[in-house]
């Protein structure tokens, strides 16, 4: 089975981030024009609830599959990758099981008072199969990463989206006529295809790759493997902390946002239009470079951990910086376009600008939330991800005290809700580089600061040049287009021209490992 480097691996995931990001919005585009911002409220008001179930269901697996997959295979040990996999897929599927039960038990309670439409019903009873699916999708994912091979959940993301995009609109169209929360079951059904279709690529690649045949002596593989049990929860149930923390926080969002809204006048219908702006529209623009961050996270786990086991702690230092950077890099341009051209971007998207303030408010905040990925994969890779957890739980605190306090005034809405997302942005990612600096020394150079700063300023300063080059981009897709085309270019230049990234550090890309 064929590796990858840290920078090739990073640069796969990184292409297929981007596709499934591409893909992504086609998906919300269309879902945006067949339901509208009340039926894309009812969607994102269950999702929460989805990504919950996930958190509990694969207690942080993920991560310590891939870690102690790695060690094995470095060792060539075949029985205890077979007995990482015996055990793993024995928590997940057993874990699965409990928690679709409880999820349909609880959905109409959850859909009734806690998120106070009960027409979230119909979505949370749709999205209940995909708890095993993502469950047994998560297992293979870290096997693959463990073996530094990112291309099959690089290939399955892509699928997944693919297929997705085929359903939803035959789905919706279909539901539609019984109403919108028949409409957003259709939509949460074709996400269920989709992560499905994708599961059976993993397996057939898994089938067709594999180093273990894990079916053969399942059970007395599982009854030899207590030591394998617990070196997964050792890394497992730390490093699901700040999963479950932030499962929770998107479980309450929902919840805290409506609860508050309602104490502010405002009413169901209003409720659910306000937030399906906020999280249809915005929010996934605003989220959009973090397939480059995300990729860099899954990447620098391995990478950070056997350099640490090797006493190599410059090399630690360096990646982290390398990624930092590099995170940066993919976050300012998305910052700098989206707070010049949010309303043309929203237009030609989704023929709906409401979501421009909300957009043009938050983008530089963002910028955290874009560094935070690197900071936190390093802080799980040496063995601190209890100190993530806590970061991100102090941080969820703060953020829910000030979502509440805000929200509930009138005068504020659903833009308390904003900026409360703002500080826990910020906080999160200060709270992570504070203690990696009091941990292991670990500081962002001041010259690298200035860099940063430079390029986000010298970049906002191109592209309030080139709208005088283009005065009708705002009407003519095309001329937003070449404004935004050239505006890349521009950035690109600048990156390397202030170093944020070098070609010394792209040449090893094109050589082999």
């Amino acid at each position: 089975m064929p590796k990858q480097s840290f920078l090739k691996g990073t640069l796969i995931l990184v292409l297929a981030g981007l596709i499934t990001r591409m893909l992504g919005f086609i998906n919300r585009i269309m879902m945006a024009r067949l339901m509208g911002d009340e039926g894309i409220g009812l969607y994102n008001m269950a999702l929460p609830t989805l990504f919950l179930m996930y958190t509990l269901s694969q207690v942080g697996l993920p991560i310590a599959i891939s870690k102690r997959v790695a060690e094995a295979d470095a060792l060539q040990d075949r029985k205890k990758i077979k007995q990482i996999l015996v055990v793993s897929l024995t928590i997940t599927g057993s874990l699965s099981i409990v928690f679709v039960v409880f999820m349909l038990f609880l959905s109409p309670i959850v859909a009734n008072y806690l998120l106070t439409d009960k027409r979230t019903l119909y979505p949370l009873i749709a999205i209940t199969p995909m708890i095993p699916i993502s469950a047994i999708s998560a297992v293979l994912r870290g096997y693959f990463q463990g073996l530094q091979n990112m291309k099959p959940q690089s290939y399955a993301q892509v699928i997944e989206q693919i297929v997705r995009i085929l359903c939803i609109t035959y789905l919706v169209n279909l539901l539609m006529p019984y109403g919108l929360a028949y409409a957003a079951a259709g939509a949460m059904f074709s996400v269920i295809i989709g992560e499905f279709v994708s599961l059976l690529f993993m397996l057939t690649y898994f089938k067709t790759n594999k180093k273990v045949k894990v079916r053969r002596r399942f059970l007395s593989t599982l009854r030899a493997s207590k030591d394998t049990l617990s070196s997964l929860l050792s890394i497992a149930l730390p490093s699901t902390g700040s999963r479950l923390i932030s499962s929770l926080s998107n479980f309450l969002e929902p919840i805290l946002v409506a609860q508050s809204l309602s104490l502010a006048g405002f009413t169901t219908v209003m409720i659910t239009k306000q937030y399906g702006v906020l999280t249809g529209y915005a929010i996934p623009l605003l989220f959009f470079p973090t397939f480059i961050t995300h990729a860099l996270a899954i990447a620098l786990i391995p990478n950070v951990s056997e350099a640490e086991a090797k006493k190599q702690h410059r090399l630690v230092h360096y990646r982290i910086n390398q990624a930092v950077r590099i995170s940066f890099a993919s976050g300012a341009i998305a910052t700098v376009a989206l707070m010049l051209f949010a309303e043309p971007i929203l237009q030609f998207m989704y023929q709906d600008t409401q979501a421009s303030y909300f957009i043009k408010f938050m983008a530089p905040f963002f910028l955290f939330v874009y560094v935070q990925f690197p900071l936190s994969a390093t802080l799980q890779a040496l063995d601190y991800a209890k100190v993530a957890m806590w970061d991100t739980l102090i941080a969820t605190i703060v953020k829910y005290i000030a979502l509440v306090a805000l929200t509930i005034q009138p005068q504020f809405g659903i833009f308390g809700t904003i900026i409360a997302l703002s500080i826990g942005a910020i906080l999160t990612t200060l709270l992570h580089y504070v203690n990696l600096r009091r941990l292991i020394g670990y500081r962002l150079m001041l010259i690298d600061f200035i860099k940063m700063l430079s390029l986000l300023g010298l970049t906002f300063v191109a592209g309030r040049g080139l709208i005088t080059l283009f005065p009708s981009y705002a009407q003519q897709p095309v001329q937003l287009i070449l404004l935004l085309t050239l505006l890349v270019i521009i950035y690109l230049v600048l990156v390397f021209v202030l170093k944020i990234v070098t070609f010394k550090e792209i040449r090893p890309l094109l050589r082999k490992r």
